[in-house]
């Protein structure tokens, strides 16, 4: 893995709540504008429900069925430019009912992995009209592996270290992260990374929804807990090439996985 790069894309962006089409469009624009810049990306993520933001009074008549308007944006563009896609997350419906999903889409356009959120935040009600997620997210970018969370899973250490534990190397979380907790989502986010050694590549929207205001500053955070890129507060792109033989690196030289005594804990 020595020398191996890869070069990320957050498209950082606001929602228009309950309005699939605006958003499908704005997507579509951004998903072009990402590719064609002059550091053409290996793999993009997208902030969390977008397809619908939290119109969750609405959901079940404005979610994707299985999925399927999503695969077909991403399917499309992810074969036609030839990059990996984390497509955020979306609201899908199933015949279940509907869930907060992320489909991750390899180079060829195929879903090669989803997730599930699994912890459903009660602040904003979503477990009266979500279902959660029961398995974590793994995948897998060029032959580096990774896993999934979204949004209030970062408060969760214990799905992240097992992430780590599978072997995850990078860590992608799309989010809808709200004022006043700016100092909750930076402080989780470099704990995750520092605590599991590995890189954590998160995407939040901004703008607002009601009363909540999304203050976006997406971040890229390396094994040591540095901090690569952040955003600020307006819809931009962020571009950022990791260095991947970092994460070993850090673990060989803090070998916190090797001095864990799980029997004690």
């Amino acid at each position: 893995m020595n020398g191996k790069k890869l070069r990320v894309a957050l498209l950082q962006m606001d929602i228009a709540i309950g309005e699939p089409d605006v958003n499908f469009r704005k997507v579509r624009s951004l998903l072009e504008q990402a590719a064609a810049h002059e550091t053409k990306p290996d793999v993009i993520l997208l902030p969390e429900m977008w397809n619908t933001g939290y119109a969750l009074d609405r959901i079940g008549e404005l979610a994707d069925p299985e999925g399927e308007r999503t695969r077909e944006l991403f399917s499309r563009f992810c074969a036609e430019h030839g990059i990996h896609a984390i497509a955020g997350s979306i609201a899908e419906k199933r015949t279940d009912g509907v869930y907060n999903t992320t489909l991750v889409f390899d180079r060829e356009g195929r879903v090669k992995a989803d997730y599930r959120k699994i912890h459903l935040f009660r602040l904003m009600d979503e477990e009266k009209f979500l279902l959660g997620g029961d398995k974590p997210g793994t995948l897998n970018v060029d032959g580096t592996p990774g896993g999934m969370m979204i949004c209030y899973d970062i408060r969760f250490p214990e799905l992240a270290r097992k992430l780590a534990l599978d072997g995850a190397q990078l860590l992608f979380v799309p989010a809808e992260w709200p004022h006043p907790r700016l100092r909750h989502w930076r402080t989780l986010l470099m704990a995750r990374a520092i605590e599991n050694q590995m890189f954590v590549i998160s995407c939040n929207r901004v703008g607002s929804s009601g009363t909540a205001k999304f203050f976006g500053h997406s971040m890229v955070i390396d094994p040591w807990g540095e901090v690569l890129a952040e955003g600020g507060e307006e819809e931009e792109i962020l571009h950022v090439s990791l260095e991947l033989e970092l994460t070993e690196r850090v673990r060989g030289t803090i070998p916190v996985f090797e001095d864990r005594r799980p029997s004690l804990y």
